[in-house]
């Protein structure tokens, strides 16, 4: 910055909001990331106030000078051929793409030319989180130019220009059909048993974990949402030995509904932050065998038992962590029941030595686990039990067998009787032949030796 002669500008409590004023005023778009880059020896600088920047006032007036040995590094999103606008962060806008940086158009992108692959690797090439969101029109119609080309991506590519494209090539792109995208924050938690417990960490430009000042459970929540784990369930602050760079986000910033990329910055502490969300658990399997039936579990149509026959109900879930207990829940049209075992080998069984209609209606296993001072639970799907008589099956085993018994006996006289008609055909077959002259030449045979044998006296 030149405030009568060139310096670099000192990192101290810039975040993505303070950095988005340079880009614009570069021209360059809005902040991707913040780095902070340490100096051998300290050097004159210019220190920026956030807060005056923040205000709205102008860079150089929210200057003054000083000495740092630690400099900012900063880019732009319009080093990128691919960014999203009118969005509510860099991460969600609509789809505009520049084929060269010598270019200075940018061209929006028509739905019908783009998928969710190629939404992966757009989100991937911004530094930002999975595609949650891919519709059209959502931010803003659609503005000339427009890009002509079908994108082809296979979803692992670096870059949306590194993707093939189609030969063919698209003039006109109907209103509201511009490609508008939301990528999810880039967070995760890590160092933990789950992935919705452990390490806050973010990526802006790298990943370092979160500083813990200031931080509540209505903040947590964000990143509980973001990381789909349901709701904050503990914060608990972790020392390190030595200091490290970490972002720090503005808890007051997060509570207004800004996303957490736009209320971070970047420091330096000692102090991070550990945070469980309450989807920690995985979701136990339910099933229910009988000996009539077999096995049925949760995701089939639904399971079957005899009246008074013996069926088990079984809750298990994948090995996570050691014990818990399963609570098993009946719920029929006009009663609640509840059962808990204990968890053996990540597993309870549920015996049920006879079947009655008042066990018919629907059952759920509840997984309940005490782990990090908190008590956490996890529920299966439902699966729907139907009891059924058995009267019906055992009359259909009684006369099934009948019918086949009477329908082979009554077989068995009809092809007797006709075997004994048989010597009756071949006598007609005889008389046909008889009929058909056969005789007649036998007679003509023996008149023709009688008159051989009188000739011969």
């Amino acid at each position: 910055m030149n405030l009568g002669n060139w310096r670099p500008v000192d990192d101290s409590a810039w975040g993505l909001k303070e950095a988005a004023v340079v880009c614009r005023d570069l021209d360059c778009g809005s902040a991707v990331s913040i780095r902070r880059r340490k100096k051998s020896s300290v050097r004159y600088v210019w220190e920026i106030n956030s807060k005056c920047v923040r205000s709205g006032s102008a860079l150089r007036d929210c200057s003054r000078s000083g000495s740092s040995s630690s400099i900012l590094n900063l880019i732009c999103s319009d080093t990128r051929p691919v960014r999203l606008v009118n969005g509510t962060s860099l991460c969600s806008g609509r789809l505009e793409v520049k084929s060269n940086q010598s270019n200075q158009w940018w061209s929006s992108v028509c739905e019908d030319d783009f998928d969710q692959q190629d939404a992966e690797v757009v989100c991937r090439e911004l530094g930002c989180g999975a595609p949650s969101v891919l519709q059209g029109a959502l931010y803003g119609e659609v503005e000339a130019p427009m890009w002509t080309k079908e994108f082809q991506c296979g979803g692992n590519e670096s870059a949306l220009l590194d993707c093939r494209s189609s030969g063919s090539i698209r003039n006109t792109c109907s209103p509201g059909k511009a490609v508008g995208l939301t990528c999810s924050e880039l967070v995760r938690l890590v160092g933990g048993d789950s992935r919705c417990a452990g390490t806050l960490e973010m990526n802006l430009g790298n990943w370092r974990p979160v500083d813990d000042s200031a931080w509540g459970l209505k903040e947590a929540a964000v990143v509980c949402r973001d990381l789909d784990c349901g709701s904050a369930v503990s914060i608990r602050r972790k020392k390190e030995s030595s200091r490290r760079s970490v972002w720090r986000i503005k808890s007051n910033c997060v509570r207004s509904g800004s996303a957490l990329r736009d209320c971070s910055r970047s420091g330096f502490s000692s102090s991070i932050l550990d945070l469980i969300c309450s989807d920690l658990l995985l979701q136990p399997i339910i099933s229910v065998s009988s000996s009539m039936y077999g096995v049925s579990k949760a995701q089939q149509q639904g399971a079957r038992a005899l009246r008074r026959s013996t069926f088990t109900i079984c809750c298990s879930i994948q090995p996570q962590y050691p014990g818990g207990s399963f609570q098993l829940t009946f719920t029929s049209s006009n009663s609640a029941h509840n059962y808990t075992q204990p968890a053996v080998n990540h597993s309870a069984h549920f015996l049920f030595p006879a079947a009655e209609p008042a066990h018919q209606g629907s059952y759920s296993c509840v997984y309940h686990l005490y782990v990090f001072n908190h008590t956490f639970s996890s529920e299966s799907r439902l699966l729907s039990l139907t009891v059924l008589d058995p009267t019906p099956l055992i009359i259909k085993a009684i006369v099934l067998p009948l019918t086949l018994l009477v329908v082979t006996v009554a077989l068995y006289f009809y092809c007797k009787a006709n075997r004994g008609q048989m010597p009756c055909r071949q006598k007609n077959t005889e008389l046909d032949h008889y009929n058909l002259g056969v005789p007649e030449v036998e007679e003509e045979e023996e008149e023709e030796e009688e008159e051989g044998a009188q000739g011969a006296e």
